[in-house]
């Protein structure tokens, strides 16, 4: 049911419903297989290095899930998730990529002067993310 689910850049916090809501649940349970994943890690501009950091894995178990084609488990694939949605939202609010990407790389001093990529290893750093893209696209500086 993973497949059902499109994760693309017209994935986005604001067009979820609940039949939605429900496929997420539903592909974080069966997990996102490693071609999903690759789909979206090529769409995302981190390294291996970086989603490793961010799901907790080592690189050489990262390598091995590409190898063996595995699929990821619940908790992995939640996190793919969550930053495949927040990095969407972002370009949505900056209105182009290239800036976002730029946002994430920049040191911000209303995220205790870390870069916005740095956060995105804990759920509650991407909430804090979503929350700030959410502020910025108010109109409401810290």
């Amino acid at each position: 049911m993973g497949q059902a689910l499109s994760i693309d850049s017209s994935m986005s916090y604001r067009l979820i419903d609940d039949k939605d809501v429900f496929m997420l649940i539903s592909t974080v349970r069966e997990g996102i297989k490693y071609a999903l994943f690759q789909s979206i890690a090529d769409k995302i501009p981190f390294s291996v290095g970086e989603w490793s950091n961010f799901l907790h894995l080592s690189e050489r178990t990262f390598q091995r899930y590409k190898k063996e084609k595995r699929t990821f488990d619940p908790l992995h694939s939640e996190k793919i998730l969550e930053i495949t949605l927040m990095y969407n939202k972002g370009i949505e609010v900056f209105g182009d990529k290239a800036n976002f990407d730029a946002w994430l790389e920049a040191k911000n001093v209303a995220l205790g002067g870390l870069k916005p990529k740095e956060l995105l290893d804990s759920t509650f750093g991407i909430g804090l993310l979503r929350d700030e893209l959410t502020r910025i696209e108010h109109g409401v500086l810290a």
